[in-house]
């Protein structure tokens, strides 16, 4: 099947079946995922999958439906059922596609790597299992595990509309996982590690996941609760891209409107410590959070969101743009069974000057946050408060293990007291950061 051509056609068809925009977005794939527990094979599956999702305007009225069904006279049968629905629902006056032209010079990001295709099941397997025996290797007491996996997978993207929108692009992904399991003196700590790539030979090995899983499990052994108090928190770099993450979800434009976020008519403001730039591309070559074109056929960029410390923008898809009177930004995602939602891409807080050591060293007394739970945040407020574990901090040391704690803050409060920002982001999944020192927030414990 020449998978352009089909979607194009179906367009075409859509528009003659009588819509008055049309958009096709399709999708191909495989996955795998290979697992493993305490040495014995505890999952083996492939799968392949396909679909078509159908998204049809009439009269400003919108009409969506999906299949997988690639037959002639079904695809026939959806169409007309996707122009029905759109005649049947109601006008609404933002609706409709993007208005700018087709004919982009979308960018090859190399996504896409044919290694992956031919990794055989036996070397998952072997994966698998040295993940297991690197970390029992690595203290005796972790005696137990939740098992170790490999996940890899391909997928075709293909998007057409009636404006003239027409790309396809292939995209894979791999990554390993460990998950230990400790116990000392009745008590038992789960820990975990991952390496999460699009291609093969940018995986960190199993000996190295195993390792770093080992020794995060094996560190929250003995732990205790905290003191409640007010002190510094320092984020690990997971933990600082939790935290940057979830204000993505406060730049929602559709939020903005309906005046449902912290960070409503906060345009040109200073937001955060000057320390703190973030931004989201869609366009870092080989990124896995990177495509070349959104779910409504605009291309991605990079674009700055807070500038030291300074808001610069809120994200649009077309429909929400359209309400709000501005252009959309490029970050409708959507798979071939939804209508395009708000998203980011490679979303990530820019480096700092500071080793994760020095950071450290500048606490007198405080936590150091390697784990967090729940979600915790309201974003119309911004307050935020979540489960936490980690390493207490006294004399810029770090001491006995912590655990059942409770940090919470505001999150203007949160970035506007970041005091120290990391030399060490790494791009580990699609949103990242470097370790971030906040000058204070409550930790609730004991």
């Amino acid at each position: 099947m020449n998978h352009k051509e089909f979607a194009s056609e179906v367009v075409r068809k859509a528009i003659k079946s009588g819509a008055d925009e049309a958009e096709v977005f399709l999708e191909e794939g495989r996955e795998s995922e290979v697992g493993t527990r305490m040495g014995k094979i505890e999952t083996l599956k492939q799968a392949t999958s396909k679909g078509l999702g159908l998204r049809v305007f009439a009269g400003k009225k919108l009409g969506f439906s999906y299949t997988s069904d690639f037959s002639k006279k079904s695809i026939e049968a959806f169409i007309e059922k996707a122009v029905a629905l759109a005649k049947e629902t109601s006008k609404d006056e933002y609706n409709g596609l993007p208005t700018i032209a087709g004919g982009f010079g979308y960018p090859d990001l190399g996504l896409f790597d044919s290694e992956l295709q031919n990794l055989s099941t036996d070397w998952k397997i072997e994966a698998c299992k040295e993940m297991e025996e690197t970390a029992f290797a690595y203290d005796e007491r972790i005696n137990n595990s939740h098992g170790a996996t490999v996940y890899d997978g391909d997928s075709l993207r293909v998007l057409a509309n009636s404006h003239g929108v027409l790309h396809s692009y292939k995209s894979t992904y791999c990554y390993l996982v460990c998950v230990p399991v400790a116990m000392q003196e009745g008590k038992m700590q789960t820990g975990f590690w991952f390496s999460y790539k699009r291609f093969f030979r940018q995986l960190d090995s199993p000996k190295e996941v195993a390792t770093v899983a080992a020794k995060r499990t094996v560190s929250q052994l003995g732990a205790k609760k905290a003191q409640t108090k007010r002190v510094p928190v320092v984020f690990e770099p997971l933990m600082s891209a939790s935290i940057i993450g979830s204000i993505f979800g406060a730049l929602n434009g559709d939020r903005v409107y309906k005046r449902q976020t912290y960070l409503v008519d906060k345009l040109g403001e200073e937001i955060a410590s000057p320390l703190v730039t973030v931004i989201d591309d869609g366009t870092i070559p080989k990124a896995v959070g990177s495509a070349p074109l959104d779910g409504e056929g605009l291309p991605t960029s990079g674009k700055i969101v807070i500038d030291n410390g300074i808001l610069q923008r809120y994200f649009y898809d077309t429909y929400t743009a359209n309400k709000v009177g501005t252009e959309p930004t490029g970050n409708a995602q959507r798979g071939y069974s939804s209508i395009p939602r708000i998203g980011s891409w490679n979303f990530y807080l820019q480096e700092g000057k500071s080793s994760p050591e020095e950071i450290i060293a500048s606490v007198k007394e405080g936590l150091y946050v390697t784990r967090m739970m729940g979600f915790g945040l309201n974003m119309a407020t911004g307050d935020l408060s979540r489960g936490a574990m980690g390493l207490w901090i006294e004399n810029g040391e770090l001491t006995y293990p912590v655990e059942e704690a409770t940090i919470a803050g505001n999150m203007l409060d949160i970035l506007r007291e970041v005091e120290m920002v990391g030399d060490d982001l790494r791009f580990m999944t699609t949103t990242c950061a470097p370790t971030i020192k906040v000058r204070e927030m409550t930790v609730s414990g004991a």
